[in-house]
């Protein structure tokens, strides 16, 4: 079934695309930031926007270890996704001032790293959420 209760899926869905995955997780993450507000840790946003995705049935993968491969030599160099949904989708969480191009850097390298499409950098820290959330796609800047 693929019903949605405040911008959010609630019972199991099937195979969703990048950008429909995107949609939802956009419509949860505003439903998070209703709730909260701004001024938290990044902590906290991830814990309730984990919680609220995995509760609407997705697959979601918190801290997801993202290894580097150099000269044919798989290296654990500390990078690690907040969330990852349903295997495609990357979520950056911040909570910040203003995004800046240190942070789309961020995405890029787990979109690479993981050969995903597309991401989402998310900031929490502003009085409506829609001016913090950034599409990233793989192999544009």
């Amino acid at each position: 079934m693929n019903k949605l209760k405040n911008g959010c899926r609630l019972f199991w869905h099937i195979e969703m695309t990048e950008n429909e995955l995107a949609r939802d997780v956009i419509g949860c993450a505003i439903d998070v930031h209703r709730a909260l507000g701004p001024g938290l840790l990044e902590s906290a946003y991830q814990e309730c926007l984990f919680y609220k995705l995995s509760s609407r049935y997705f697959y979601v993968e918190k801290e997801r270890s993202m290894p580097l491969v150099f000269e044919d030599v798989r290296l654990d160099c500390g990078y690690r996704i907040d969330l990852l949904v349903e295997k495609k989708l990357v979520v950056e969480i911040k909570s910040v001032e203003a995004l800046n191009d240190v942070h789309l850097a961020q995405v890029l390298t787990y979109l690479k790293l993981g050969d995903f499409k597309l991401g989402l950098l998310i900031n929490f820290n502003v009085a409506i959420l829609k001016n913090g959330i950034k599409r990233v796609i793989n192999g544009q800047i």
